[in-house]
């Protein structure tokens, strides 16, 4: 695995051994990436279930001012602090050891919301839907913030205007997809990433 594109083009990354972790494949890092490049430079991004950070750092090589990674086991959190230290962005990073749920209380305390919130938990278990609920009634998102999630192929995501969210865009891949959500009824939140999408 490896950064794709920006000031830490072309570093490996390192993965987790023996741990029940799903890294996004290359291919599939630069497509979502494609999608996002022109509203990345500058924002700030929150990387939920972050792994090995991948997601992120690919973020901050792009040119995100900040981004924060929340992951709960201590090896990952290990493993996100040696990517940092060997793509040399730590200084524009921040890492939550911790729940995804208690981060997000923590991080309710910012002074501003997110411009990207990514999540990767584990497939089929609602982990999605759950945080979904949370950020309907928090902070750390508004009307202007993409929210992507990654999650198995056949999810499904009907209970999206439930919480006040619309659906952008799903973009599937072979066992997985994304999908592009924003906040409110606001559907053209951003021209640049609804034209790419």
């Amino acid at each position: 695995m490896r950064v794709i594109a920006g000031s830490a083009r072309r570093l490996l990354l390192k993965t987790i051994d023996g741990m029940d972790t799903r890294p996004t494949t290359d291919r599939i890092k630069e497509t979502l990436f494609n999608m996002l490049q022109q509203d990345l430079y500058g924002c700030t991004f929150l990387d939920l279930f972050a792994g090995s950070g991948a997601i992120g750092i690919e973020a901050l090589s792009r040119g995100a001012r900040e981004a924060v990674f929340v992951e709960r086991s201590p090896q990952a959190v290990a493993c996100i602090r040696d990517n940092l230290e060997r793509t040399r962005l730590a200084d524009r990073a921040q890492i939550l050891s911790c729940d995804v749920f208690a981060a997000l209380r923590r991080l309710e305390t910012r002074r501003e919301v997110f411009d990207f919130i990514f999540m990767d938990p584990p497939y089929r278990q609602d982990l999605e839907k759950e945080v979904l609920s949370y950020l309907s009634r928090s902070n750390l998102a508004d009307g202007h913030t993409h929210i992507i999630a990654e999650t198995a192929k056949e999810t499904e995501c009907g209970y999206l205007s439930g919480f006040g969210f619309a659906l952008l865009k799903e973009k599937t891949y072979k066992t997985n997809k994304h999908i592009f959500i924003v906040k409110g009824e606001n559907q053209d939140a951003d021209s640049n990433l609804s034209g790419k999408l």
